[in-house]
């Protein structure tokens, strides 16, 4: 199971983290939850509870990941990126598993 952060969303997410004075310990959890207009929706948020036998640890660019095995399905070989442009600004899921996607790129269909 392999999900990729960004150099530049990391920068992101520790600027956020900073920002919100998240607890030491506080991780990044990726997942995949039912909903969206596409069918599933991505799962970004912190999180301080971590299960052993549920979930996996990544460190990336000095950021510790958390993928739950069920979203680990979903997310193989998925890329997080940070986005700032003109025409949008935004955490963007590259998800090599997504068959149809929505507008808005929140929600998949796997």
């Amino acid at each position: 199971m392999s999900v990729e952060l960004t150099e530049k969303a990391a920068v992101e997410v520790r600027r956020v983290m900073e920002e919100n004075d998240t607890e030491a310990g506080t991780f990044l959890r990726i997942g995949v939850s039912g909903g969206g207009c596409s069918g599933l929706s991505y799962d970004f948020r912190f999180d301080e509870e971590f299960d052993e036998a549920n979930d996996k640890k990544l460190e990336q660019h000095g950021i510790t990941l958390v993928v739950d095995k069920k979203s680990a399905l979903f997310l193989d070989g998925t890329t997080v990126d940070w986005h700032e442009g003109i025409d949008a600004r935004g955490f963007t899921f590259n998800n090599p598993n997504a068959v149809k996607s929505c507008g808005c790129g929140s929600s998949f269909q796997a």
